[in-house]
């Protein structure tokens, strides 16, 4: 399976699929970029089962991070990356700190107007801005090479993002945040074709199979996972990955990854991206 065919499953454009899944984020939390590598794998499984709509929280995030230092900020950044693998490096905090959330959350509703796929590839660049490169994601110039790096129209962009309707938009993914009430982030809340039934909400991080058990219940049967795409077709998609996004999806060891990798290395598809927890590889276009 190529990721063409993935990406035509997952596109939508498709019939209605049965199942829902909301995923409450803030761009700023690194437990949502640490829901990356599983999040990848479930939708490379079993998108064909579901539709992801992503829901703003940054308020959540703001209350959270306007009682604490800016030492423990870094120090919560450090631990996360530690243990999940994905990395962030709280120096941020010291070095080149957000001084306006909000303009993020505005920037991922702005890019939304140009389409569900491309305000997702927006999402992950500015994560991979935020995380890897320490990249002060509250300025609008940073904001704007993000657009650019996604290929979103930057007039459009630059013009939606003080506008009243992404002002609404944000307001509206608080108020289910406060519907739903979703206190913390992220969070994914799983729905039916019922509309009677309550979603089953899951706050936090869970290993691979506590997700499909989910999706197995609410599907009432077993789903059979669709094949994986080849490593070369999932890095040409992806263009950046972490070795624990590669790990988690082919079922391997980072050992094994890096070992693999360093070998896509020597014969340039790939490019180590350094990183201060883990390692990121960017896929180099053949010419």
């Amino acid at each position: 399976m190529d990721m063409t065919a993935w990406n035509d499953s997952n596109s939508c454009g498709q019939l209605k699929k049965p199942l829902e899944i909301y995923m409450f984020i803030d761009p700023l939390c690194p437990e949502c970029w640490a829901l990356e590598p599983i999040m990848k794998k479930l939708q490379i499984q079993y998108g064909r089962f579901f539709t992801l709509k992503h829901v703003v929280s940054s308020k959540l995030a703001r209350l959270n991070t306007a009682a604490q230092t800016p030492e423990n900020i870094a120090d919560s950044w450090e631990k996360t990356a530690c243990r999940t693998g994905m990395s962030c490096d709280g120096s941020l905090w010291f070095e080149n700190p957000i001084s306006a959330p909000y303009l993020a959350s505005m920037a991922i509703k702005a890019a939304e107007l140009q389409g569900k796929r491309a305000a997702s590839k927006f999402l992950r660049i500015l994560q991979e801005f935020l995380f890897l490169k320490k990249e002060n994601i509250s300025h609008l110039d940073i904001l704007l090479e993000c657009a650019k790096t996604v290929g979103l129209d930057t007039e459009e962009f630059m013009k939606d993002i003080h506008s009243a309707s992404v002002a609404k938009a944000l307001q509206c993914d608080l108020k289910i945040s406060s519907e739903m009430e979703v206190s913390e982030i992220p969070t994914l809340v799983f729905f039916n074709e019922n509309i009677e039934d309550e979603g089953l909400k899951v706050t936090g991080l869970y290993p691979f199979k506590v997700y499909v058990q989910i999706l197995s219940e609410l599907l009432d049967e077993e789903p059979e996972p669709a094949p994986t795409p080849s490593l070369n077709a999932f890095l040409k998609h992806y263009k950046v990955v972490a070795s624990k996004e590669i790990a988690e999806v082919y079922e391997m060891s980072i050992s094994e990854v890096e070992k693999e990798m360093k070998k896509w290395a020597l014969q340039q598809k790939v490019k180590k991206i350094p990183a201060k927890h883990g390692s990121f590889w960017k896929y180099i276009e053949s010419k």
